[in-house]
């Protein structure tokens, strides 16, 4: 009963906090949208890219674009030079990555190439709190717990996120991720809320 309850009003949250978003992501995209025209790019500001969601199911996860337009095909090249490969097999990132736009390093700096997610909660794809989404096949490279880890909806923001993100390796996010899961609570969500605050305003663990 305590978990229904509990579940219900984040639910509800959720709802609340995407409509608020919707209103931030208007404007958002018509800003972002000149200024990389600005910078003679005129290719699309919003991308859809496959993550895994509650049960195992995928979805496409929504972000404004703070890479080069082919940044998927840049980085199977990347791949191929031991150095970049090392650092994507342990942080599943890119130290200084080559591919992240003027533009990009800006949005990314508030966290605001995040804000089209705000369209992923409302779809019930996703919670404002929780582990976040991954790419398929990712949690079975680093052997992961899948029965844990997509046991609950992902979020955009959570116990790993809001904890030095970048500086953390990936065996250690998963523990952090799965301590969440195992110990989801209204007390726990709203110090994560208030840490997500607090890392923004900071630009924490957004290198």
């Amino acid at each position: 009963m305590q978990r229904t309850i509990y579940l219900f009003f984040k639910r509800a949250f959720d709802i609340v906090i995407g409509l608020i978003g919707l209103l931030i992501l208007i404007p958002a995209i018509i800003i972002i949208k000149i200024a990389y025209m600005c910078t003679g790019d005129f290719h699309r500001v919003i991308y859809g890219q496959t993550r895994v969601g509650k049960g195992g199911k995928e979805f496409k996860i929504y972000k404004f674009r703070s890479m080069v337009y082919d940044a998927d095909k840049q980085l199977k090249d990347l791949l191929e030079k031991k150095k970049y490969r090392a650092q994507w097999e342990k942080y599943q990132k890119l130290e200084d990555d080559p591919r992240i736009t003027k533009v990009g390093k800006v949005i990314r700096r508030g966290s605001i190439d995040e804000i089209p997610q705000f369209l992923n909660i409302l779809l019930g794809q996703m919670s404002l709190i929780g582990p976040r989404p991954l790419v398929p096949g990712e949690l079975k490279q680093h052997k992961g717990k899948p029965e844990i880890y997509n046991s609950v909806k992902p979020g955009m923001t959570g116990y790993w996120a809001t904890r030095g993100r970048s500086d953390i390796d990936y065996e250690d996010r998963l523990k952090m991720e799965y301590y969440y899961i195992e110990n989801q609570s209204f007390l726990l969500d709203t110090k994560i809320f208030f840490r997500t605050i607090r890392a923004v305003f900071r630009k924490e663990g957004t290198k």
